[in-house]
């Protein structure tokens, strides 16, 4: 490979831990980093806008839009998954919080092994990326790039929505990634300067100036180059030629859960059975690639809320050109914040060590519309929440559908393959119920509409699950760090057969977190880098946690 396109480290894909790498692996100005986006630039301003987040999973300019495999336990629905098909790649088009899950789910990690990733180890990585509004403390770092604001916890409807858990028997904590990572609390958000926070903006943007970096946008790569044993570049296409890089030091691959396994594949790692099927030349035999997929997938109650003034009334053309304009001038209004005000971790049963059901409050139906009187009628004021499933035993896989790059993988969530799966989801509902039936909130609501008044027993709540179930966009696990030689990668996240090559994205996640994924892949990018640059980890913080 010529030396001209010669680089110290190629990071493959500019998401939420490619942006974060190559902003930490350029500070050394001795250093050439090259990062890879099969995207394209993130410069529309609807990646900008908090409020417009729900229509972008939409959006066939900013996602890739894949869809799962026909899931057998949801009555054969072909599962949407939305990705970031941007720089920033999930980060620009997601939800917006920030969620770190459970302290003992990094503690489950370290049980398994895995020396360096208790909730101990990380904190001090979630605060190395952190500017969070309440500055530095304990538990937060106050001088990170990604910028993180406390959600609307002074609404009537919030303070009721906790009200209600109180009453229903859970806790009501001031900091869900504080001391108290459950119960009820004050959703946190990605979002600074009325504006969201991606790890595009927060970290990549930043860097750009850097002599030093270079960024390859619409340039998806097609396989690693391997050279006795070791990944010595990168081929890529862009502008309809094939093209190759060279890493004189690392390749890393940040392409997600989806897109670094295929790449494995595709380069001669993975099932050997699986690369013979497409005749691929194997490199590594390594069984566990693209297998332990997981992800979160939720369900809606809702009910028809009273006359509160909700969001709904503000998508009024008139007024919902007025904010536009509020936010595209003075970055101020509803629009830059959402319409969760609050979020709730809890036990479907007290004996339990941590939460396994989350509640995501909203404000907004589900089928909210633009409208204007005499031309659309405004939807009825609403009030529900997704009622989401942490941790799921069921497990998936992603597989090549061909050897063309540009074909995306079969993705086979297996969802609710394990019973226990739907037993846990039903309780979760029946607990999301019991909230909203205690005062004052059921003195807000008028009637059930999700699941419905109908929807009573065992086996109708398992129909309305399997009949609507969606993801949320939370998939890990398919490149599984561990300490053992079935393991994808190792705990320094290096691929284990070869070397030169590292995996730094959700994929390594051994089991997914019981939380939002967005900031745990920052937190595992910003560890990779002292990983890669040999630095020392930080001292372990040792937090007093309330569990």
């Amino acid at each position: 490979m010529p030396d001209s396109n010669s680089y110290d480290y190629i990071i493959v894909g500019a998401g939420s831990a490619g942006c974060v790498l190559a902003n930490r692996l350029s500070e050394d100005k001795d250093t050439r980093v090259l990062i890879l986006e099969a995207g394209k630039w993130d410069r529309h301003p609807w990646l900008k806008l908090p409020l417009k987040f729900r229509d972008l999973s939409e959006d066939s300019r900013f996602n890739w839009g894949y869809d799962s495999q026909p899931e057998p336990k949801l009555d054969n629905r072909s599962i949407h998954i939305p990705r970031g098909k941007v720089i920033g790649g999930s980060s620009s088009i997601n939800g917006m919080i920030y969620s770190r899950g459970h302290p003992t789910d990094y503690d489950h990690w370290r049980q398994l092994g895995l020396s360096g990733w208790s909730y101990n180890d990380v904190l001090p990585y979630f605060k190395r990326s952190e500017g969070h509004h309440g500055g530095d403390s304990e538990f937060h770092g106050g001088g990170g790039p990604l910028q993180v604001t406390r959600g609307d916890d002074h609404s009537k409807v919030h303070d009721a929505y906790l009200s209600a858990g109180k009453a229903a028997g859970h806790p009501v904590t001031r900091d869900l990634n504080g001391a108290m990572h459950e119960g009820f609390g004050a959703a946190e958000y990605t979002i600074g300067g009325g504006m969201r926070s991606s790890t595009a903006r927060a970290f990549l943007k930043p860097a750009m100036a850097r002599l030093n970096l270079t960024i390859e946008t619409e340039a998806p790569a097609t396989r690693v180059v391997f050279e006795n044993g070791r990944a010595a570049g990168v081929e890529y296409r862009q502008r309809g030629k094939v093209l190759t890089a060279r890493a004189n030091r690392e390749v890393i691959l940040s392409g997600g859960a989806f897109n670094s396994p295929q790449l494995l594949l595709l380069s001669g790692i993975g099932p050997a059975d699986e690369l013979a099927a497409h005749g691929i030349t194997p490199v590594v035999e390594a069984a566990n690639v693209g297998r332990n997929l997981q992800d979160h997938i939720s369900v809606l109650v809702g009910y028809k809320a009273l006359d509160l003034g909700q969001f709904d009334s503000e998508l009024r053309l008139d007024r919902l050109t007025m904010a536009v304009l509020n936010w595209a001038f003075f970055r101020k209004g509803y629009l830059t914040t959402l319409p969760v005000g609050a979020i709730s971790y809890v036990r479907t049963r007290p004996d339990l060590a941590r939460p396994d059901i989350e509640f995501l409050m909203t404000r907004m139906a589900p089928d909210a519309h633009i409208w204007f009187p005499g031309f659309k009628k405004a939807k009825d004021s609403f009030l529900g929440c997704r009622v989401i499933l942490l941790h799921p035993e069921s497990r998936g896989t992603v597989t090549l559908k061909s050897t063309d790059p540009t074909d995306k993988p079969n993705i086979f969530h297996e969802y609710l393959a394990v019973e226990n799966d739907l037993v846990t989801f039903r309780e979760g509902v029946k607990a999301a119920r019991r909230v909203y039936a205690e005062n004052p909130i059921a003195e807000m609501t008028d009637g059930e509409l999700y699941p419905g008044p109908d929807t009573k027993s065992d086996d109708d709540i398992d129909a309305y699950i399997r009949d609507t179930a969606s993801t949320i966009f939370h998939p890990a696990g398919t490149c599984r760090m561990g300490p053992d030689a079935e393991a994808v990668v190792d705990g320094e996240l290096r691929v284990n057969g070869v070397s030169g090559l590292r995996v730094v994205d959700a994929s390594v996640m051994p089991t997914v977190i019981g939380g939002h994924t967005n900031a745990p892949t920052i937190m595992i990018a910003e560890k990779a880098a002292d990983f890669i640059l040999g630095k020392a980890s930080p001292a372990p913080i040792e937090a007093a946690l309330e569990i």
